[in-house]
């Protein structure tokens, strides 16, 4: 388990600043780890110390709790405080956000399972292809499985069981298709065969109808009769390329057991799960009782069992919420942690006020993070045959202008570099086709300021159009 210390330094090799926040989060994820190794009734007594974040938008709130989760491989769930209605009116209920962390959960095991048997999956869906593409589509079918079971056959007087002397091979015949076999397999493992067509069987999927996942109802028909009802199979004609991931789901499927992935799940996701409630000021009551606000403070008192530690039921059992962490966010320009209601900022006991980005923020932030945003698109370019550079003077200027943009506009953060980069490069992205040989283009502070004067001019002018 990392000590705080790394848990801040891996953070900062994406997030710029925000110190505090950090170390917060740094906290809290460490302490889990010493509650851990606790006596197990001194473990039960200790619960996690939620953390409320407060600071305009596009400052990394939301990046910071999701690379936390992403660093100790624990279940993450963000969800929108204004999603959730207080009960009796139409809208998602609280509960649903366990629900989504158990699903988050159960992803996360599931593919670690699958990681673990994948060399046994590849193998076994190899040998399927080579039957696949092995198989003589002028040969005879064998008789339906429901043919057999309802005596069809008897009543034509046909056989009773496939096995008859006339179905027997010769040895000539064995080696022949044991050559074949050998052939096809070496040919696939040397991806000679990827786009050749074959025709697979798949299991069609049975969710929920749309309109009611969009009220949280996240109902399984088949779940609700044990399963009774037959799945529905179909074919496909697919390349190879995509039947093996078909078949490698398929094999995987079943080298795994489901019901050890649940348990493990259920249990992580009530040790581990992050929970990250965002725009948790628009819940908040402004100091009045009246109209939209009678029903923020009923969601309020909602989310207040969920967070104070209580047991909700979902289709793979009840889930406790004692000991999952919450971090909560809101910009707070309006209203205050304190209009919150005073339960609900009780369990809340950490809060962090993140600043506002200056410009050189927004400098570290074009050049520091591993996922910078003008490494992104360097990448992106180069595989159109453009290798495309910012030199120093360029990126200090796109950060002045991020930062004039968000002091005389609304503010959004480091998302406004995405705004401004995008159209710098504009006619760059459109013009390069990749049939063309490498060509250098270097991003100067004359062309940025060319081109964001031409932005500028054109918003101007927008105001005075009716």
């Amino acid at each position: 388990m990392l000590t705080p210390k790394q848990i801040v330094e891996q953070l900062d090799r994406y997030i710029i600043g925000q110190d505090d926040a950090k170390r917060s989060v740094a906290i809290a994820l460490r302490n889990r780890y010493r509650r851990s190794r606790l006596p197990l009734e001194m473990r039960e007594e200790i619960t996690p110390k939620n953390i409320i974040m407060m600071g305009p938008t596009g400052v990394g709130k939301t990046e910071i709790s999701r690379r936390l989760a992403k660093l100790v491989e624990a279940p993450f769930v963000k969800v929108e405080a204004t999603k959730f209605t207080e009960v009796g009116y139409v809208g998602r209920d609280v509960d649903s956000m366990v629900r989504d962390l158990v699903e988050a959960s159960i992803r996360l095991c599931k593919q670690e399972e699958y990681d673990k048997v994948r060399m046994m999956a590849e193998a076994a869906a190899e040998q399927r292809l080579v039957d696949l593409l092995s198989e003589d589509p002028n040969a005879p079918r064998k008789p339906s499985k429901a043919a057999s079971l309802f005596g069809l056959q008897m009543l034509l007087g046909g056989p009773k069981d496939d096995k008859s002397p006339d179905t027997e091979i010769s040895e000539e015949e064995k080696y022949k298709r044991a050559q074949k076999r050998t052939s096809l397999l070496e040919s696939l493992r040397n991806g000679e065969l990827e786009d050749r067509i074959v025709t697979v069987e798949v299991t069609e999927s049975q969710g929920g109808s749309d309109a009611m996942l969009a009220m949280g109802i996240d109902l399984n028909i088949n779940e609700m009769f044990g399963g009774m009802i037959p799945k529905k199979k179909k074919h496909r004609k697919v390349p190879v390329s995509e039947a093996r991931r078909i078949l490698v789901a398929e094999e995987s499927d079943k080298l795994i057991d489901m019901d050890d992935i649940i348990d493990r799940a259920i249990t992580r996701a009530e040790q581990d799960g992050i929970i990250f409630i965002d725009e948790i000021d628009k819940i908040a009551a402004s100091g009045h009782v009246s109209g939209a606000d009678v029903s923020r403070e009923g969601v309020q008192r909602d989310i207040l069992p969920i967070v104070e530690g209580s047991t909700v039921n979902t289709k793979y059992g009840p889930v406790k919420t004692d000991y999952m962490l919450f971090i909560a966010a809101g910009a707070f320009h309006v209203s205050k942690v304190s209009d919150l209601i005073p339960e609900l900022q009780g369990r809340f006991p950490i809060r962090v006020k993140l600043s506002a980005l200056t410009v050189e923020d927004y400098e570290r932030i074009l050049t520091q993070p591993e996922n910078a945003v003008t490494k992104q698109y360097e990448a992106l370019l180069q595989t159109d045959n453009v290798k495309l550079t910012f030199d120093d003077e360029a990126k200090r200027a796109i950060a002045e202008a991020a930062f004039h943009a968000n002091e005389t506009s609304e503010n959004i953060g480091a998302r406004r570099l995405h705004t401004i980069i995008e159209n710098l490069l504009d006619d760059i992205s459109f013009n390069a086709t990749g049939d063309h040989p490498m060509i250098d283009v270097v991003i100067d502070k004359a062309y940025v300021e060319s081109h964001l004067n031409t932005a500028k001019a054109s918003d101007d002018l927008n105001k005075y159009i009716i």
